[in-house]
């Protein structure tokens, strides 16, 4: 499988966490030790995708600060204080990302983004992810998806379970069944998209055309979008409570950690 470049869409303000944050972003929000995004992350790599382009916004210097001092974060140090040297093990499989950050304006729209971030590839095809949401998801069978079907654009589908239990009544109101926090009929869209580069026809014109309500309708009614289902666990970080059941998935086995230690 040939390596593809990842776009991870984290310039966003997370107005929904932005009350229990403060001034960081929740893709650096901890889930066992390490930021939601370098999960994501290591599960493209798992799969040989390791070019990593982040168009920045909002939370810009937070995302800078951490990649410049990833190794510091990630490994052991060895150095005698007050002495120059220091010696840093080149180790990981983090080694091998290539990690691309630049400044796309706080202002920018996710679409604006993958145009800004497209315009620095040299890529027919390409990944596109929220980085905030992540799943025990084979990227390479959504590519391989992705390749069989022709369109400009793949993305992945999955069906969240209900936060409630469902009653089934009667007109009268006489409950005949009751299940508990059932699988949803409807499918959502959890990211993890792929597009040929033929996407930027979309992405282009007016710098208010958003990806979710704009795009991705075009390119349904152009029949253009195909959707691959995930049948497996997937979540996102879009509230404090999220980010709880996350560690606690991972403290007991976190069924998206496909990779080796």
């Amino acid at each position: 499988m040939t390596s593809l470049p990842v776009v991870l869409l984290v310039g966003g303000s997370g107005s929904r966490m932005r009350a229990d944050l403060g001034n960081r972003p929740k893709h650096l929000v901890d889930v066992g030790n390490r930021p939601i995004l370098w999960h994501v992350m290591r599960l493209y790599s798992h799969f040989g995708h390791t070019h990593f382009v982040l168009p920045l916004g909002h939370h810009g210097q937070a995302f800078r600060k951490y990649f410049l001092e990833f190794s510091s974060f990630t490994q052991d140090l060895e150095f005698r204080l007050g002495a120059v040297d220091s010696k840093m093990p080149d180790s990981g499989l983090e080694k091998d990302w290539y990690v691309n950050l630049f400044d796309a304006g706080i202002e920018a729209s996710k679409s604006d983004r993958i145009r800004m971030a497209v315009n620095r590839l040299e890529a027919d095809t390409f990944c596109v992810t929220y980085g905030d949401g992540i799943g025990d998801i084979d990227i390479n069978r959504v590519l391989d998806f992705h390749r069989s079907h022709g369109c400009i654009a793949t993305v992945t589908g999955y069906r969240p379970l209900s936060q409630y239990g469902v009653l089934e009544t009667d007109d009268q109101g006489q409950v005949f069944s009751m299940h508990e926090k059932p699988r949803l009929d409807h499918w959502i869209n959890a990211g993890f998209f792929v597009f040929e580069s033929r996407v930027l026809e979309y992405l282009s014109g007016d710098d208010k055309v958003d990806l979710e309500t704009d795009v991705m309708p075009k390119l349904a009614s152009d029949r253009e979008l195909m959707m691959y289902k995930h049948e497996g666990f997937w979540a996102s970080i879009d509230t404090l409570k999220d980010a709880q059941y996350l560690n606690r998935m991972w403290n007991k086995n976190a069924p998206w950690k496909v990779w080796e230690d």
